[in-house]
């Protein structure tokens, strides 16, 4: 029997993580993990200074997917029903080395190692990048509160954090299949054909690696 499928969208706020995410869930019938961000209580006080708020930030959501990865290897992965999430546990450093001072970001990395020793993996990751006008669209079309006091640099930092992240995942996780698709030319929300050709690459990943 080949592997349970176990996959997660990664890439910068707003570039469709959780919209894809639904997608893949239904056409697959996939169990959908989603992540905490709305519940965050400090999220808002992030945006408007950042450095102040981040390690209660960064905490809060680390604690928050430690348990939500260990319900779904206890309920679903450990009776080989497939997972899709949108996030991968990773994101924690990049958001971390970003923002933390260096007394706490030793501190938080200490505790990260701890809890996702024994952490499930994904066998396959998405990972979904744009511009940043894009980006800055689609944060503006879904008009989230506590995302209006965003600043841009900090969003196109995240961006290139993000790909530098991603890169050195590639190197250090070749064994994991990683999709990108590029988010200025594929607008899988409004079009069914651009979704349709994401769908018809991970059914073609997901089949190959079952048979490997």
């Amino acid at each position: 029997m080949g592997e349970t499928p176990f996959i997660t969208v990664e890439g910068p706020i707003g570039v469709g993580k959780t919209s894809l995410t639904k997608a893949i869930a239904e056409y697959f019938q996939y169990h959908l993990l989603r992540e905490i961000v709305d519940e965050n209580p400090f999220l808002g006080k992030f945006y408007q200074d950042i450095h102040e708020w981040s390690f209660q930030t960064e905490m809060f959501f680390l604690c928050n997917r430690f348990k939500q990865l260990e319900d779904i290897n206890q309920l679903y992965l450990a009776h080989k029903k497939p997972v899709v999430a949108d996030y991968h546990v990773m994101k924690n450093m990049i958001f971390a080395a970003r923002t933390l001072k260096d007394e706490q970001y030793q501190k938080y990395v200490q505790i990260y190692h701890i809890l996702t020793s024994d952490m499930p993996n994904p066998n396959v990751v998405i990972y979904l990048n744009a511009s940043l006008d894009t980006l800055l669209k689609r944060i503006q079309l879904r008009g989230r509160e506590i995302e209006k006091d965003m600043d841009p640099g900090y969003l196109l930092q995240l961006k290139q954090d993000y790909e530098a992240a991603m890169n050195q995942f590639e190197q250090d996780y070749s064994d994991v299949t990683v999709l990108r698709f590029n988010g200025d030319e594929l607008d899988f929300v409004h079009n069914p054909d651009h979704l349709q050709l994401i769908l018809d690459k991970i059914e073609e990943t997901i089949l190959r690696r079952s048979q490997s």
